[in-house]
């Protein structure tokens, strides 16, 4: 099945989202920034992120039902005092929105932004289509000024089938031996995958694409890991002893977001790992852009069993463990250590 005009619905609707983070990366306030239930942070760009995917989505592709499983709502915007935030967003929604030829017809309503981000709460499961959006991927890299992903995937009977990531602050070469930064002008890509065709990158202002592979290497010794850069989001000391089983020689390369995964799908690193601290619950939109988009580059992506992810189940992935992503000619080995060193630590404490 061939999935172009919602590929081309999707890169639009994700590049305005871009260039809203880019703008405001340039000019946070602290007042910009809040504190989520989970203690994790939202800002105003989180919001207008996902308001513009959601509007450009509808309007791009009117005839479908529209279905989207996304991380943000409205509550808080819709609380006493959050008139003023809702009135930011909505004003720089709308400034992106004007100065896009084919949106600038468009003016949004406070009302209009709330329906939109509102869209969002949708259960997602194996029926039917489902977007799902994570409008800043790494809300705290983002703060940083490091890496971050917009990440729209496209659900179909519960299946990944599309799969984009926007990674703004993404060198366009290689960041393999763990430089994040590059020089000013080379920063910025945009990755694709639509089942069955492969993973592209292009750079986010241009429409030029290059097809990209997994780095393939079966030795482990040249084998560079990437994992979480918060603590928080994975235990760093079992990674540590699983790459110490493997022989792993590189120092793991710390970066926020699924930008991993894009960095993966061009082959700057070959092995990922995430091991939430107990009682986390990984959710569909951290991770089913990525997953697509290092699988259609040659790559596998599993929980700590080996199953593969699981995305029909509605708004979370419940697996075994942790996410481990590599090529196919390391995944055997990877996760024979991955298990030895669980059973390790669980006979230790």
């Amino acid at each position: 099945m061939s999935y172009n005009k919602e590929l081309a619905a999707a890169k639009k609707a994700v590049s305005l989202a871009a260039r809203l983070c880019q703008k405001m990366q340039k000019a946070i306030l602290q007042s910009d920034v809040q504190s989520k239930s989970d203690k994790s942070p939202v800002t105003v760009a989180d919001y207008g992120s996902q308001a513009l995917v959601s509007y450009a989505l509808q309007r791009e592709l009117p005839s479908e039902l529209f279905s989207l499983v996304a991380e943000e709502d409205s509550e808080d915007l819709l609380k006493d005092g959050g008139q003023e935030t809702l009135e930011r967003i909505t004003k720089l929604v709308n400034d992106i929105l004007a100065s896009d030829v084919s949106y600038s017809d468009s003016t949004l309503s406070t009302e209009d932004i709330v329906k939109a981000i509102d869209c969002g709460k949708s259960e997602g499961g194996s029926r039917g289509r489902h977007w799902v959006l994570d409008p800043i991927d790494g809300t705290k890299g983002f703060l940083r000024g490091d890496q971050y992903a917009i990440a729209l995937a496209l659900l179909d009977e519960g299946k990944v089938v599309l799969g984009i990531l926007a990674c703004p602050n993404l060198p366009l070469t290689s960041i393999a031996g763990g430089s994040q930064h590059s020089l000013p002008g080379e920063v910025g890509c945009l990755f694709f995958s639509v089942v069955g065709g492969g993973t592209y990158m292009q750079p986010l202002d241009s429409s030029s694409a290059v097809k990209v592979q997994v780095n393939s290497t079966d030795n482990p010794e040249q084998a560079s890991l990437f994992e979480s850069y918060e603590a928080a989001h994975s235990m760093h000391d079992l990674s540590s002893s699983i790459v110490k089983k493997l022989g792993v020689k590189a120092p793991p390369v710390r970066i926020d977001s699924q930008a991993k995964y894009g960095a993966l799908s061009r082959g700057d690193g070959v092995i990922y790992l995430r091991f939430p601290h107990k009682g986390y619950r990984e959710k569909i939109w951290d991770h089913a852009a990525g997953c697509i988009v290092v699988s259609e580059a040659g790559g596998l992506v599993a929980d700590v069993a080996g199953n593969p992810l699981d995305f029909s189940k509605g708004r979370y992935l419940d697996l075994d463990t942790g996410i481990i992503v590599t090529n196919q000619k390391l995944m055997p080995s990877l996760l024979k250590a991955v298990r030895e060193s669980i059973e390790e630590r669980a006979s230790s404490l």
